[in-house]
């Protein structure tokens, strides 16, 4: 939330002589709104638009906010900021803004001028409008559900699921049921095809299937169907783990043996979210034989902090070399890889130090991908970290909370409470760090044979 107002904030700074309808109660926000687009003078922040209808045979009321009504010579526009950078591929987007258009028209008795999305990438995007009976449509099914006193039959998933409002109302009971979407090797069309042939949960999943026949299986693919193959094996490991509620060894993790390794971690922000993607922390730590203190170069906040960080990664890790040799830079999952590949383009590589750094990467996800079966629903740090026994202090912070307090602290011009918030942020990237160098020696130690 702190990231889209941020983004919203930047596009409102356009009009400086906006009005701010946003803390007003909702009754009134409708009738000033109602006022100042019969007036045709002023952008109108944060207006409201409201119309009865009846859906799912229920009187109801409709209320809509767009974040921006722009006068035109005839009447009005609808903008809303978003944070994807594009509008295709997000129907609940085009469906909002069409709710808008209706809003307004039922409203205002006439169609707006034009709907428009002002996406992550900072362009402003226009949405064809033509009524709203597909949304209309949409909040009618919305509501027959939220009126049936039996839920509707859908399939969990962890990347579905995770980041969910609802996570915490139909996780826990998919993991009572041992539901066959808890399994990360399970993608939905498989799930499907199991449910159409009664097999619902793990146990049921390993009782009637061995490897060869669950390769069989043809599941939708995309346009087509693909047989399960290859997967089938990894799929049944997975419900093994989390059936026997332990790790399951597939076979020995493949790690260079150095006497020490670098963890490798960033902090960053995605493109919509700044005038560039940036990466405001360079986080490495030596572990091993001769451990070393947390190194982490930080971006400036000045126009040429971004350049800044990026030198100064460069320094730290020259320095890492000159005491270690060529050692491993241990990261997990593909982010830190890509990410000095962009930097490398922006910035260029002083003495090749970023192209060493590349050639010493040690990816850990796909080797725990590789060497064990989990019991767990995702191959995320945070859970592997779990089985490793690394316990973190900071429980409340994540990567969004990292993004979100790195903006505040951009925005302040108080010099103590930006430091302040930066050293909470170093703290957060520290513990990832020992997470990193705790599932290492997690692998490394406890994995070599199936216990």
């Amino acid at each position: 939330m702190s990231l889209g107002r941020e983004h919203e904030r930047r596009h409102l700074a356009r009009f400086p002589n906006a009005l701010d309808l946003g803390g007003l109660p909702i009754g009134e926000r409708v009738e000033r709104t109602r006022e100042e687009v019969a007036a045709g003078e002023r952008v109108v922040y944060q207006g409201a638009l409201r119309a009865e209808t009846r859906l799912a045979d229920t009187e109801v009321e409709i209320v809509g906010v767009p974040d921006f009504l722009l006068p035109a010579r005839r009447g009005y526009a609808i903008r809303d900021s978003k944070l994807s950078r594009r509008v295709k591929g997000h129907p609940e987007i085009e469906l909002q803004l069409a709710l808008y258009g209706w809003l307004y028209e039922r409203t205002l008795g006439e169609p707006p001028v034009a709907v428009q999305v002002h996406t992550g990438a900072g362009t402003v995007d226009d949405v064809p409008y033509e009524g709203a009976e597909e949304a209309l449509e949409a909040l009618e099914a919305i509501l027959r559900i939220r009126l049936d006193s039996d839920p509707p039959h859908e399939v969990v998933g962890w990347s579905k699921c995770s980041s969910c409002g609802y996570f915490e109302r139909c996780w826990p009971e998919a993991v009572k049921q041992r539901s066959i979407g808890l399994l990360p090797w399970v993608d939905r069309g498989l799930i499907g095809e199991l449910d159409s042939r009664g097999v619902n949960t793990i146990d049921e999943l390993l009782r009637r299937y061995d490897a060869e026949s669950l390769a069989k299986i043809e599941r939708p693919w995309g346009s087509r169907r693909q047989q399960v193959g290859p997967k089938a094996d990894r799929i049944l490991a997975s419900a093994r783990a989390l059936a026997e509620e332990r790790p399951i060894v597939l076979r020995p993790p493949v790690i260079p043996e150095h006497p020490n390794y670098v963890m490798f971690d960033l902090e960053g922000l995605p493109p919509p979210l700044d005038e560039l993607e940036k990466i405001y922390l360079w986080g490495l730590q030596v572990f091993g034989e001769r451990p070393g203190e947390s190194r982490a170069a930080v971006a400036g906040f000045g126009q040429t902090g971004d350049r800044e960080g990026w030198e100064a990664f460069l320094q730290e890790a020259e320095a890492i070399f000159a005491e270690h040799g060529d050692i491993p830079f241990v990261h997990w999952a593909t982010y830190e890889r890509t990410k000095i590949d962009l930097y490398l383009s922006r910035y260029g590589d002083r003495d090749s130090i970023a192209a060493r750094v590349k050639r010493n990467l040690l990816d850990l996800l796909p080797i725990a991908y590789e060497s064990v079966a989990l019991p767990t629903s995702s191959y995320s740090l945070k859970q592997v970290e779990k089985l490793a026994g690394f316990e973190r202090q900071l429980t409340d912070a994540g990567g969004e909370w990292s993004m979100a307090r790195y903006i505040e602290a951009t925005e302040t011009p108080d010099e103590r409470l930006r430091t302040a918030i930066m050293d909470e942020i170093l703290g957060y990237n520290r513990e990832d760090l020992e997470a990193t160098w705790g599932v290492l020696s997690w692998l490394r130690q406890d994995n070599k044979t199936d216990g």
